[in-house]
């Protein structure tokens, strides 16, 4: 049965995501209608209609999304800890030694998803909710049908320990350009706040708010000198929340805004073609 075909348009079970670049809690995700394409630092994804993935929580992750039929539609029941736990108290869970560092794992759709996102409709509020006394038992009959179907997601999704200290330099130059916190980035390096501040400083001999703007400053630079971007099209994507601060930002750092940059590239291009 076509999924596009039930009363079922977007709907969400569970407690809210934040709006940030960070995956707070796991999620289940399957898309209804339209495409979702993912970034996390290192790999991308396509996520297409009729398709289902886990996404997993404490990771960075930018995504854009385009829609079919002008329409956006997409089914997302999120997983949190406290949610798990009772899960656990109640069920029997085997952990595998299944061990991904993926952002994204992907679901293969059977039967047992495709009846459940069927069953969804009588509870489903029409304002992107299911009624709150059935929220929970629905999320349970998904995790159950999950499990059942991929048994190593267990050990993803009741690993309830912190990120662990791991490698600050190569994490920071990988993921610069994500709009996050510092505490957001130390904790996700495995550190407090002052700690993440101190071995920053020891590595970088700077700030970890300055060195951030240099970086996505000088790839920016990089991004319209080399490759044409226009400014409009790169300041999201670097980690900056609005065009006009990117452009003062960048007239600060090199002391021209980046609109005349892009104007030097387009010359230097066309005195190159005529000759």
């Amino acid at each position: 049965m076509n999924m596009n075909a039930t009363a079922i348009t977007s709907c969400y079970l569970g407690p809210a995501i934040s709006p940030e670049q960070f995956i707070p809690e796991h999620f289940f995700l399957y898309l209804v209608k339209g495409t979702m394409q993912y970034f996390d630092g290192s790999k991308h994804h396509i996520l297409k209609s009729g398709e289902c993935c886990m996404v997993r929580k404490n990771q960075l992750v930018k995504y854009n999304k385009q829609k079919e039929d002008n329409a956006f539609e997409k089914v997302v029941v999120v997983f949190d800890e406290p949610f798990l736990r009772k899960y656990q108290q109640k069920h029997t869970v085997t952990l595998t030694k299944f061990c991904s560092s993926d952002a994204f794992v992907a679901i293969a759709k059977n039967g047992l998803i495709t009846n459940f996102l069927h069953s969804l409709g009588p509870y489903y509020t029409g304002e992107g909710k299911i009624k709150e006394t059935f929220a929970d038992i629905k999320r349970e009959e998904l995790l159950l049908i999950l499990l059942q179907a991929n048994p190593d997601l267990a050990s993803i999704l009741f690993d309830f320990s912190s990120p662990e200290k791991i490698d600050l330099e190569a994490y920071m130059n990988r993921n610069y350009t994500f709009n996050v916190s510092l505490e957001r980035f130390a904790y996700l390096t495995g550190r407090s706040l002052s700690a993440f501040k101190r071995d920053f400083d020891m590595l970088f001999h700077e700030t970890p708010s300055r060195w951030l703007m240099k970086k996505r400053l000088q790839e920016a630079y990089f991004q319209i000198n080399r490759n044409g971007r226009k400014p409009s099209d790169i300041y999201l994507d670097l980690g900056f929340e609005d065009l006009s601060h990117f452009s003062f930002a960048f007239k600060k750092q090199f002391g021209f805004p980046p609109t005349k940059l892009m104007k030097q590239e387009a010359r230097n291009n066309s005195e190159a073609s005529m000759s």
